[in-house]
């Protein structure tokens, strides 16, 4: 995510700091385009996350076992990979891809 931040503060020192207060120190600054930065990456995540649960969800709604079964390793590649950053929690991400793997194991029978 590198590139994504360095975009992000591009456009924040294009743009300057707006928000609700204007900070007092150089680390109150600081910590606001940090704070910036975050949501913005953690809305690019949740994004990723809720376009990949469409996907997978349109293949079985659908009935395309193979699609599904192709692409559940990245489905579950993408999830994990969200999950270990903490925009939500690795219980939740298991239990969304055993469903969905039980969801597809029905389709096949």
């Amino acid at each position: 995510m590198p590139n994504v931040k360095n975009k992000l503060l591009t456009e924040i020192g294009q743009t300057g700091i707006h928000s609700a207060f204007m900070p007092n120190t150089q680390s109150a600054v600081s910590r606001t385009k940090k704070t910036i930065i975050q949501t913005r990456i953690n809305k690019i995540r949740k994004s990723k996350y809720k376009s990949a649960v469409r996907k997978m969800t349109g293949y079985i709604s659908s009935g395309k076992v193979k699609d599904a079964k192709e692409f559940l390793p990245k489905f579950h590649s993408q999830l994990m990979k969200i999950a270990k950053t903490g925009l939500l929690s690795k219980k939740k991400a298991s239990r969304k891809i055993s469903r969905i793997t039980s969801a597809i194991e029905k389709l096949k029978k």
